[in-house]
């Protein structure tokens, strides 16, 4: 099994094979699943203070803050397995 790796912005990476959704933060129930993982201790900010534009689940339960638009997080998985079919 092949480790993908995306970049989710100021060089912090994730293992694209974990990730289970990637959405924006705006609605409650989002912001709720924030919250929960903050207080179990499973969130992860990688925004450097900037302000949070998705969110992304993994299939641990980790949750992480990312300071980039959904649509870019899921491009570059996109073109990551294209490039790896190839």
């Amino acid at each position: 099994m092949d480790i993908r790796l995306i970049n989710i912005g100021f060089g912090n990476i994730v293992s694209a094979n974990r990730v289970i959704a990637i959405v924006s933060p705006e609605s409650a129930p989002i912001k709720r699943i924030i919250s929960d993982a903050r207080d179990r201790g499973q969130l992860i900010d990688a925004t450097y203070g900037r302000r949070t534009r998705a969110v992304i689940v993994t299939d641990s339960g980790h949750v992480v803050l990312s300071a980039i638009q959904p649509e870019t997080v899921a491009n570059r998985f996109m073109v990551s397995k294209e490039t790896q079919d190839d």
